[in-house]
């Protein structure tokens, strides 16, 4: 739950709920209701907050994470054949 991740990144970085609402340009009640469950930061605050704790956007809402590779220096016929890859890869797997 993006609660318990915020709370868990902020303790760990050893911060209060002031600092972190200080470095946020928000309100400490803010932070406790998102940590509370209350409430949940938009947007503008789930990046903000991957930046404070230098972690994805995707650890701060709990997304689970996938392998990835960057295959934008890529020609778009060999993203194609890399993308008909994986597809095949997957068939074989039963996915």
């Amino acid at each position: 739950m993006v609660y318990e991740t915020i709370k868990m990144l902020r303790e760990r970085a050893d911060m209060t709920q002031a600092e972190l609402a200080r470095k946020l340009d928000i309100s400490r009640s803010s932070v406790n209701a998102w940590e509370m469950g209350i409430s949940v930061p938009s947007t503008q605050y789930v990046v903000e907050l991957a930046q404070i704790f230098n972690v994805s956007t995707d650890v701060i809402l709990g997304v689970q994470s996938q392998n990835s590779i960057d295959i934008t220096n890529l020609t778009p016929e060999q993203q194609k054949i890399v993308s008909l890859l994986v597809r095949h890869f997957q068939s074989e797997n039963g996915k």
